[in-house]
């Protein structure tokens, strides 16, 4: 099987911002508006993930959190089959972003691993600008098609009708994915989908957590997923939305957005 492509020789290096230096919530939303990523460490407790995350964020409380906000993310070994609570089992995740089923899914997400798994459990990060890109590079019409409304269908029956990407009107592109059983499609996307997943991998990067590192995320422009692990795993997560001001999405390549592709969200 070809190992996904790795971009970065040491990607946790690479995205990395020393919580220590001043004004450090200002390099982190200027990285998040370039990037979309910002590794993270020396976060060595759940009162120092809270805190940090509250610093950024405006916690956004779900089916999955916490009474603090914050979601524990281990194998919970009660429902390993069961749709939409995958994350809570020791196997492997496929390539999405956080809440796709609900209408308006949170902008930011961090993860911060507290105990490392003794095998396994890697993050894998894929940026979704180069998702879009190679999809509209490889003939346009597997772009097209993603973009088109109310494609997909994401979550229960309380679910969410969209699409896989949004073009706003400032012709910035918004990400939203799942490939579970919770995922379904029309009929105009189907024959894309190998397609997608296979971009989906190729660009991901990997990030092996220690205990105290991890990594906060624009939840309209990156996916993640994660390798299956064996041990007990322990990581932190927080969902929301940001205290900085934040363009929606990112910018695509200047040849991946058609001028009249434009979605209805606007």
């Amino acid at each position: 099987m070809r190992r996904p492509h790795q971009p970065y020789a040491d990607a946790f290096a690479h995205h990395r911002i020393d919580l220590m230096v001043p004004s450090v919530e200002a390099a982190i939303a200027a990285q998040l508006r370039d990037m979309g990523l910002v590794t993270l460490d020396g976060l060595t407790s759940r009162d120092a993930v809270l805190a940090f995350a509250t610093r950024i964020m405006h916690l956004v409380p779900h089916r999955d959190s916490d009474s603090d906000g914050l979601t524990t993310i281990r194998d919970t070994r009660r429902h390993p089959h069961r749709a939409g609570f995958a994350g809570f089992g020791h196997g492997e995740l496929a390539p999405h972003t956080e809440r796709s089923g609900t209408p308006n899914p949170p902008r930011l997400m961090l993860l911060v691993c507290g105990q490392a798994a003794v095998t396994g459990g890697e993050s894998l990060l894929t940026d979704g600008q180069a998702v879009h890109t190679d999809l509209f590079l490889g003939g346009q019409e597997a772009g097209l098609a993603l973009a088109q409304p109310r494609t997909a269908f994401f979550g229960a029956g309380d679910g969410h009708t969209t699409q896989v990407f949004t073009v706003h009107r400032s012709q910035r592109v918004s990400v939203r994915l799942r490939l579970d059983r919770l995922a379904r499609w029309s009929p105009i996307v189907q024959p894309h989908l190998p397609q997608l997943r296979t971009a989906a991998v190729s660009h991901q990067i990997t990030l092996a957590l220690a205990p105290g590192q991890g990594y906060l995320l624009d939840n309209e422009r990156w996916l993640h997923a994660r390798r299956a692990f064996t041990g007990d795993r322990l990581c932190w997560r927080a969902l929301g939305n940001p205290r900085i001001p934040m363009t929606r999405g990112f910018a695509p390549a200047p040849e991946a957005v058609p001028p009249a592709m434009l979605s209805e969200a606007g």
